[in-house]
């Protein structure tokens, strides 16, 4: 991705630090400043990628000589992007943790100019990531362990958030996606059934489910609802047998609009009656996970569901407040004071303490050397502008994240917000340290 996918006070401000020699060790974290009022936990996510793009950030000479034509970059300037690299050092929560407001979820260490230009983009990727992830997690929950389909890519807001909704929802917990590049680029199962215009396209609906199964012989998933979803379940059952004389086996059929509850009921009643248990009933349409959680209670016999719009533009929460602070500089803790949005000083590690039964019981935000008091939660993933070898892959953070979710406390996994914030505690230090940074500031 292009140098210049970032705010061009970015580039402004590095001219700046430039010129003035401004070029010492700087830390920047990156936290969430509240939870919105529809979730009781974030999920960590998009770490991979902001490693990969401060991995390989550089300016191309294309890009150099746009800014050159923009006028009011110096010589100078544009000489040092062409051998600008990253070299600084990343400490994070691994993707898939649980976390909090006020907590740092990434920690960038670097000379002042290159921590202050990869904001933008470092915002972008973890944002959006984390975003999904949330909402996907609270998907996982609802569906209570039926299988979990992303659908939502054409309605995500363009190609990149497409993928990274597929990655998020997959570390999440979801057990695939229908969009094939993800599968490619992240080894993600991939899953597809068939549209409505394939029927339509077709003399009969019977001939388009016989076409679509030998066209597709292992484990064709057919849509029910283009005409009359229980006559064309009548036509499935009917060409069961014909086909499976074929050795072609129908796995499923799909729901995709009106009352998805009751015509669960009478589909699943239709093939067992048929003596086709083994069929599965899945659903799709609208589904968000308090419309699964609602199905599901009123014991609608629904195998899976696919999830689209409400999952790939987390529409109930489209943004998340999260920030990218400069913390410390040149060997002082720095601290923002804006009313509302003040921060938090000083190189910080966030710990975590459990109860008797392995659930999380609450977090402690203080200065990185301070005492441990808990499980420290940002780990080492970057040094010297190289990945460390040791980084989870996808699906160990996918095995992490299940983890987390599971020692949640039950309050936290209610789809409603919780009665009570989950407590994360500032440190003495830390705050003793605001108050010197406050007095030595004006």
């Amino acid at each position: 991705m292009t140098a210049l996918l970032t705010d061009l006070y970015q580039l402004t401000m590095l001219q700046a630090y430039l010129h003035r020699g401004m070029i010492e060790p700087a830390v920047f974290e990156l936290f969430v400043r509240k939870l919105p009022g529809e979730r009781n936990f974030l999920v960590a996510a998009g770490l991979e990628q902001a490693l990969e793009f401060l991995e390989t950030l550089g300016f191309t000479e294309r890009e150099i000589d746009w800014l050159e034509r923009q006028g009011g970059f110096s010589a100078d300037l544009l000489a040092q992007l062409r051998e600008f690299r990253f070299t600084g050092d990343v400490d994070a929560m691994p993707e898939g943790t649980v976390f909090f407001p006020d907590e740092p979820i990434l920690r960038v260490t670097a000379p002042l100019p290159q921590a202050q230009l990869v904001e933008s983009r470092l915002l972008n990727i973890v944002h959006l990531q984390t975003l999904i992830a949330s909402k996907a997690a609270r998907i996982v929950i609802a569906g209570s362990g039926h299988q979990l389909v992303d659908f939502g890519m054409r309605r995500a807001h363009g190609a990149e958030a497409a993928l990274f909704a597929s990655r998020a929802s997959w570390l999440a917990g979801f057990d695939g996606t229908a969009t094939a590049e993800a599968g490619l680029r992240y080894g993600i199962p991939v899953f597809g059934t068939m549209a409505h215009s394939f029927v339509q396209a077709h003399r009969s609906e019977r001939e388009a489910f016989e076409n679509f199964a030998r066209a597709r012989p292992k484990r064709a998933v057919m849509l029910v609802d283009t005409y009359d979803t229980e006559a064309a379940v009548t036509k499935v059952i009917e060409l069961y047998p014909l086909l499976a004389a074929d050795g072609i086996r129908i796995a499923g059929v799909r729901l995709d609009s009106g009352d998805l509850g009751a015509h669960a009921k009478a589909v699943r009643a239709m093939l067992d009656a048929a003596g086709l248990k083994e069929m599965i009933v899945f659903a799709s349409g609208n589904l968000d996970e308090h419309r699964i959680r609602r199905l599901l209670a009123d014991g609608a016999p629904i195998d899976g569901f696919g999830v689209g719009t409400a999952l790939d533009t987390s529409s109930d929460v489209p943004t998340i407040d999260a920030v990218y602070k400069l913390q410390w500089y040149a060997g002082v803790a720095r601290r923002k004071r804006s009313e509302g949005k003040a921060t938090w000083p000083g190189i910080k590690q966030v710990w975590r303490r459990h109860d008797e039964h392995g659930r999380i019981a609450g977090d402690r935000v203080g200065l990185a050397d301070e005492a441990p008091d808990g499980e420290p939660l940002l780990q080492p993933c970057m040094r010297a502008g190289r990945r460390l070898p040791t980084m989870p892959t996808l699906d160990e953070a996918r095995a992490h994240c299940r983890a987390q979710l599971a020692h949640l406390p039950e309050a936290l996994r209610a789809l409603e917000p919780a009665p009570v914030a989950y407590p994360v505690e500032i440190s003495g230090r830390l705050r003793e340290l605001a108050r010197e940074v406050d007095a030595a500031t004006s």
